[in-house]
């Protein structure tokens, strides 16, 4: 997916920059980035590192030196190298982009044919931020420009470009990904995270609606484009990309999770002798269930985190799942005997669950129940990549509707229905594979009601196939 950060203030912002930039690494693990402008000098500084192999902080700090100015903007990105840095007929800017651009190699050969050239070629395909750049300048004006961007593109895009006269933020036409504007005396910010504000002194000063343009100065914003009507933002913000403390349309994400919990734990006949959150994010739905249930809540595993940096991810899939089942270490004096009821937030290809559940049985676990956060995963998110399958099939649920009907897209929408005779079937035969006493997802009707905005407003396509282009 992605974060980004960027500040303009009456003072040099480097600081606010940096720091309100790393708050944003749990979004992604590929590049990071940051460009500053000093007007003085009127000159734009930029820096791109790679963060697959470490985190944002280590190779960021020892340079922070060379950046100076008033504005800034950064990047932790799950895709190319950015920001990249334009000089058009709009003047020079640099632009960082969260966006998943499904129909770019269409869009590629279009602006070829318009004798454009792409240079950001350092990964050998073309860079989708380059590409946003180029749609970008074909506007007369930057509100063109942008909307030009939400015309071609089919996925989702929000923006920041840092002009020389402050910073230009918008937020994706659908709303799919969250923008939200802090200030403090002298300064303004705008971020892909809520949570990058408290320790830099920021109050939330609101959020853009879908569509929505504004430009940040140091003394206050302007709007350029009014927000759409309609909105799509991503449900599963909440469920598992969102830092605890963040907020999305003021809906923090922590206690989304706990009422999530709250209400699956006040509904659940199962005999537990504890609750427990796979860490990180199924701890506040643990907190929640255990509270619902009535029942004590245990850490019987904890997550070990001083080598294993919340941002560090592998790009390979194996190495991820080596990763995952290192960085949780069980702790038997808590697991053994007991009828533990463990929560967590989604189950993708099964493959962690699997890993978990066999090392919690190893350990000395009598009952091993599950809950999860969401609804059963049906489709591939083809809006801001959460799943980042390039098929459906590597789904575990789509492998099992291949099993049991011999045709992978047969009746999804009733394996999607809550309750569906085909649903239920599906989660007793994921319970079997794993061996689990008993497992339950979440109901789409109860995720809803938790994150307390109409259905209508949120992207639910994982789960029901529903959503918009």
């Amino acid at each position: 997916m992605g974060g980004f950060f960027g500040t303009v203030s009456k003072a040099a912002c480097v600081a606010d920059l940096f720091y309100g930039t790393d708050y944003n690494s749990h979004l992604g693990t590929r590049r990071g980035g940051l460009a500053t402008y000093d007007a003085d000098k009127r000159q734009f500084t930029r820096s791109i590192h790679n963060l697959e192999s470490t985190y944002f902080r280590t190779k960021f700090e020892d340079e922070l030196d060379k950046f100076t100015g008033c504005s800034g903007i950064g990047i932790i990105s799950d895709t190319d190298a950015q920001p990249i840095i334009i000089n058009s007929h709009l003047g020079r800017f640099a632009i960082v982009t969260v966006a998943k651009v499904l129909n770019i190699d269409e869009l590629e050969a279009e602006l070829l044919a318009q004798n454009m050239h792409f240079a950001e070629l350092s990964s050998g395909k073309t860079n989708q931020t380059e590409l946003i750049a180029l749609l970008l300048i074909q506007g007369r004006t930057l509100v063109e420009g942008i909307e030009n961007v939400f015309r071609h593109i089919k996925g989702s895009c929000s923006m920041l470009l840092l002009t020389e006269d402050g910073i230009v933020a918008a937020r994706d036409k659908w709303g799919r990904t969250p923008v939200v504007i802090g200030r403090k005396e002298g300064a303004y910010a705008v971020t892909s995270e809520s949570s990058s504000f408290p320790n830099l002194d920021y109050e939330i000063e609101r959020f853009l609606g879908p569509g929505e343009v504004v430009r940040l100065r140091a003394d206050g914003i302007e709007q350029m484009r009014k927000p759409e009507e309609k909105m799509q933002i991503c449900s599963f913000l909440w469920v598992y990309y969102g830092f605890p403390t963040s907020c999305y349309e003021g809906r923090n994400v922590e206690e989304v999770r706990f009422l999530s919990g709250l209400k699956m734990g006040q509904l659940d006949k199962s005999e537990v002798d504890c609750a427990c959150g796979i860490p990180d994010s199924g701890v506040g739905m643990a907190l929640g269930y255990a509270e619902g249930k009535g029942v004590p809540y245990h850490r019987a595993i904890a997550k070990y985190t001083p080598t294993w940096p919340r941002s560090f991810t592998p790009s390979r899939q194996e190495m991820r799942n080596l990763v995952a089942k290192m960085k949780l270490i069980p702790n038997r004096a808590m697991l053994e005997g007991k009828r533990l009821l463990f929560c967590d937030d989604s189950i993708v290809r099964g493959t962690q669950l699997h890993d978990n559940v066999k090392m919690l049985y190893d350990y000395g676990a009598r009952e091993v129940h599950i809950r999860i956060a969401c609804p059963p995963l049906i489709y591939g998110c083809p809006f801001i990549a959460f799943t980042s399958s390039k098929s459906d099939m590597e789904l575990i649920t789509r492998r099992i509707i291949l099993e049991l009907e011999g045709d992978a897209n047969k009746d999804l929408d009733k394996y999607a229905t809550t309750g569906s005779p085909q649903q239920e079937r599906l989660v007793e035969v994921i319970r079997q594979r794993f061996g689990l006493t008993s497992l339950k997802f979440n109901t789409l009707e109860h995720l809803v009601e938790a994150i307390g905005l109409p259905k209508c407003k949120l992207c639910t396509h994982c789960f029901d196939g529903t959503g918009c282009f």
